[in-house]
């Protein structure tokens, strides 16, 4: 083999064994897919690992809208973690297999000495656990496919490690259902604010413009994340509580004062506009100062989804809430006077 050949060949694999000994770093992704479920599983022919949990959107998520924007600054749904993936037989063969490609290469046996040891020669496994094969798993880890550039999915950096079937591995980071709340928030899929307005089309300087969500117009959106084989799930419920109302200039009045328009006992936000209701001050809307002489102003109304997660055990609570935007262009036209 020419030497620049087996320079580059030793370098590759190197690279895929992440270094002397070390396994390699998994990563993979997961979709959902309406209310279909996706489950990724890695192989033994493959150098890349992706992550076997599954996302399930009860439902079909709407086209035009769009994923959740947590109002935490302070929390961010798992950027890796560990989960079970290989049967020692498994295990044994992928790793081997990748043993010998590098030795074919022209690698030194030094420089997958540590990992023999740890895995074949009882430092502290001897040969893979393959007496243990139906005993348990091997944990490895993985990245979140939506954070694999997040400075936080670099975090998992443990071995290959072994765990008995029916143990919860203490070790920090490993996945359990607050890990898959966490997916599955961010995951959430919600449709797009679609708000009702009164004048519609061309709202009028002075003059209130009504806003307002009819009931039912937003149902709950429910995902659900799970481990196959591990009974791990955990479903995340999301429920629209509040409307904020930008009114896309500093020459208008939102209506409240504050721009939040609270979702009503019956389920609605706002109050629908009627007649004889021109001489009432809305609940929910806003009043434009100034024209938007030929050009218009960007509206945006932001629903705010309240998330709460239930999971196998008894396990659940509450997870930041989520808010997702839409802007609606609205003309504003100068008349003095106005008849109704």
């Amino acid at each position: 083999m020419p030497a620049l050949t087996r320079r580059l060949g030793v370098a590759t694999l190197t690279t895929v064994l992440v270094g002397v000994g070390a396994f390699p770093a998994a990563a993979g992704g997961f979709d959902a897919i309406g209310s279909q479920e996706r489950a990724t599983s890695g192989g033994s022919s493959g150098a890349l690992l992706e992550s076997r949990v599954s996302i399930t959107v009860k439902g079909t998520a709407p086209e035009d809208g769009g994923p959740i924007t947590s109002t935490a600054v302070d929390w961010q749904p798992p950027a890796c973690w560990y989960e079970p993936y290989w049967k020692a037989e498994d295990f044994k063969t992928f790793t081997e297999a990748k043993w010998s490609m590098y030795e074919s290469a022209g690698g030194a046996p030094e420089g997958i000495a540590d990992a023999r040891a740890r895995y074949k020669t009882g430092h502290p496994y001897k040969d893979f656990n393959v007496d243990k094969n139906d005993e348990g798993m091997w944990w490895v880890a993985v990245k979140n496919p939506e954070m694999t550039d997040d400075p936080a999915a670099k975090a998992c950096t443990r071995d290959p490690f072994w765990v008995d079937n029916g143990r919860t591995p203490d070790v920090p980071q490993a996945i359990d259902t607050e890990t898959l709340a966490g997916l599955a928030h961010q995951r959430t899929v919600v449709p797009p604010t679609r708000i009702s307005m009164a004048p519609d089309g061309r709202s009028t300087v002075n003059a209130p413009t009504w806003l307002w969500l009819d009931k039912g117009a937003f149902k709950p959106v429910s995902v659900t994340a799970s481990l196959p084989g591990t009974g791990l799930w955990a479903t995340t419920t999301a429920e629209p509580v509040s409307l904020h109302i930008d009114a896309g200039t500093d020459d208008a009045e939102t209506l409240p004062a504050s721009g939040e328009c609270l979702i009503d006992e019956n389920g609605s936000i706002g109050e629908p506009y009627a007649r004889g209701k021109a001489e009432r001050t809305p609940p929910c809307g806003v009043r434009y100062l100034r024209s938007s002489g030929n050009g218009t102003y960007a509206l945006e109304a932001t629903l705010t989804w309240e998330i709460t997660w239930k999971g196998a055990g008894g396990t659940g609570g509450e997870l930041p809430e989520g808010t997702f935007a839409t802007t609606t262009e609205v003309p504003v036209q100068e008349i003095q006077a106005v008849n109704r």
